[in-house]
Formats: C-alpha cells, structure tokens, sequence
C-alpha cells in the first residue's frame, strides 16, 4: 500500500528534469546520435546503479542512437540490456512492444542480422508469454503528443503508464504528459 501511495505522490508533481536527459533528447532529435548515445549510456548506468525505474529505457534509447550512429555492436548490446531489465521487472508486455518496435526499426535500416539477434533474445525472455492474455484491451485512449513537454523524450501510447483516463507518465522523467481526445 506504501508503495501505491508513493507513486501517486511521483506521479502528481513533475519531476525536475535532469539537463543531461534534456541534451540527450535535444541531441537525438538533431541527429547528432554520437553525443546522445553517450549522453543516454550515462543516464542509464547511473539509473541502473541506482535501481531507477527508467534505466531499461535509457538503455534501450542509447542502444538506438549507437545503432543510428553506427554503432551497432554496442547499440544491440544496449538494447538487450533494456530489454532483459524489463523482463526482470516482470514488465513482459513492454518487452514484446518495445522489443518488436526495435526489431521492426533494425529491419528497416537492413540490419537484419541485428533483428534477428534481438528476435531471438526476445523469444529467450518471452517463452510463453501470450500478448493477447497479457492484459485486458484498454479503453481507447487520448492521443498523445509525440514528445514529452518536458523532457523531449519520444511518447509511444503502449510504452507509458497511464495515470489516468487522459494522462500518461513520461517513461524518461516521469512528468505527467496529458492527452486530447
């Protein structure tokens, strides 16, 4: 019960953004995918040593601008790490979407032996997983707009937590992002 409350707390004021994600996010968006997977790798490590709840998708948005910057050794290292902290964390829904979202983007940039590498790790972390009894179909939702105001992160509807029928919460910093119908 602690724990519910304390999420409310979290959810109902915006967090201060830290400068680095504003930057990184500010990088990806110009292309300079270098500085933003170096910047992304940094959130991640330090959210990880910390047990923050954000480091799988630092992870996984460093893994993608190491793979846009050509990096795709270390990009699908990234990637996997995300993938495998979500499903430790019980997250196995975002696995499947996050992790299609990733295999669908290597696929389309012809990396393909990098999507089936991230398939294939999937398929270890999903065994049995059914996305169709994962969760009830949610009610049709707001759209969202598609980058955090706060932070500039990018705002996918099936990766956010939803705070309420027409707010979502940043999966990067956490800020409540409000939807329109």
């Amino acid at each position: 019960m602690r724990r519910g409350f304390g999420r409310l707390l979290r959810r109902a004021f915006a967090p201060d953004v830290p400068p680095l994600l504003r930057r990184a996010n500010e990088m990806f968006m110009a292309g300079d995918y270098a500085g933003a997977a170096s910047a992304f790798e940094q959130l991640a490590r330090a959210a990880e040593a910390r047990g923050g709840p954000r480091a799988p998708f630092f992870h996984v948005q460093a893994g993608r601008a190491f793979v846009l910057a050509g990096q795709t050794v270390t990009g699908v290292d990234h990637l996997q790490r995300g993938l495998g902290l979500f499903a430790v964390r019980g997250q196995l829904g975002k696995v499947f979407n996050i992790g299609n979202r990733i295999v669908g983007e290597l696929r389309q940039r012809n990396l393909t032996k990098e999507a089936d590498q991230i398939a294939a790790y999937m398929k270890t972390l999903l065994p049995a997983f059914d996305p169709a009894t994962a969760s009830p179909s949610p009610a049709k939702k707001p759209t969202l707009p598609t980058h955090c105001p706060s932070c500039g992160a990018p705002v996918r509807s099936d990766e956010v937590d939803w705070m309420d029928d027409a707010t979502a919460e940043c999966s990067f910093c956490g800020s409540p992002v409000r939807g329109e119908n």
